[in-house]
C-alpha cells in the first residue's frame, strides 16, 4: 500500500506543462526544477510517510512565491525552513499567505500537529500568470472553462490519497467557494464545504486583525474535524 507522501508525489510527477490556456496566460510549472522536487520530497517524506487519512483543504492555484517555488501550497522557502525544519537554497523571499498559513499552524500546535491531520492542497493542481503576476483561476472565464477537466481530475485523484467524504474546507469565501461548491453539487465529492477566508486577503486587508481570524479558523477546523468523525 502506497504511503500519503508517495501518492502526493507521483501525482505531481505525473503533471504535465501541456495545457491549452487562453491567451496571455502562462502556466505556472515549477516540477521540472531539481530543487522544488527535492524541497516538496522532503516535506510530504517528512510528514506524511504514513497511511493516515487527513481531512484536505482546497486553495485557488499555486502562486508564485509559494508552492510556485517549494512545490508546498502556502509555503514559501522561510516558512519551509523555519516552521517546517526543511533547509533550502531557494531565496528567503516572504509571501503573505504563507506568513498568515503558519502564523495558524502554529496556534494549532505547529507543523506536526497540523499536518498529521489535514493536508492542504488546490483546486488546479498548477496556478497562472498573467503580465507577470499570479493569476486565478476564476479571473477568466475561458480560463475557467479551459481549467474545469483538469480541476475535477484533480478532486478526483487526490481523494484516492486518502480522505472523508464527509468534510472538505475552502480557502476564500468568494469565487474559489462559489465554484468549488458548484462542481460539489453536481459531482458529489463531500457532503460539506466548510469556507474560510483567503489567507492572502487576511493579510491585505485585515492584518492587524489577524489573530481573530486565526481564532476563527482553529474553530472551523475543530468543527471539520468533528464532521470528519461523524
Amino acid at each position: 500500500m502506497p504511503l500519503f507522501s508517495e501518492k502526493v508525489i507521483h501525482f505531481t510527477r505525473q503533471l504535465r506543462p501541456d495545457w491549452q490556456l487562453p491567451a496571455g496566460v502562462a502556466l505556472l510549472y515549477p516540477y521540472a526544477l531539481p530543487a522544488t522536487m527535492e524541497a516538496l520530497s522532503a516535506f510530504y517524506g517528512k510528514y506524511y510517510a504514513d497511511e493516515q487519512p487527513r481531512i484536505f483543504i482546497f486553495g485557488i492555484n499555486p502562486g508564485r512565491f509559494g508552492a510556485g517555488i517549494t512545490g508546498v501550497p502556502f509555503t514559501d522557502p522561510i516558512r519551509l525552513e523555519s516552521e517546517c525544519g526543511i533547509p533550502n537554497s531557494f531565496e528567503k523571499k516572504a509571501e503573505l499567505s504563507s506568513q498568515f498559513v503558519y502564523q495558524f499552524i502554529h496556534a494549532y500546535g505547529g507543523a506536526k500537529a497540523f499536518y498529521g491531520h489535514f493536508y492542504i492542497t488546490s483546486l488546479s493542481p498548477l496556478g497562472f500568470t498573467k503580465d507577470g503576476k499570479n493569476y486565478n483561476y476564476y479571473d477568466d472565464k475561458h480560463l475557467q472553462q479551459a481549467v474545469t477537466p483538469y480541476i475535477l481530475d484533480n478532486i478526483r485523484t487526490q481523494m484516492n490519497f486518502g480522505t472523508t467524504n464527509k468534510v472538505a474546507l475552502c480557502l476564500g469565501e468568494g469565487q474559489n467557494y462559489k465554484f468549488f461548491q458548484q462542481l460539489n453539487a453536481q459531482h458529489g465529492f463531500f457532503e460539506r464545504i466548510l469556507p474560510l477566508p483567503h489567507p492572502r486577503w487576511v493579510m491585505q486587508y485585515r492584518r492587524k486583525r489577524s489573530g481573530e481570524f486565526v481564532d476563527f479558523y482553529l474553530r472551523q477546523f475543530e468543527l471539520a474535524r468533528e464532521l470528519g468523525r461523524g
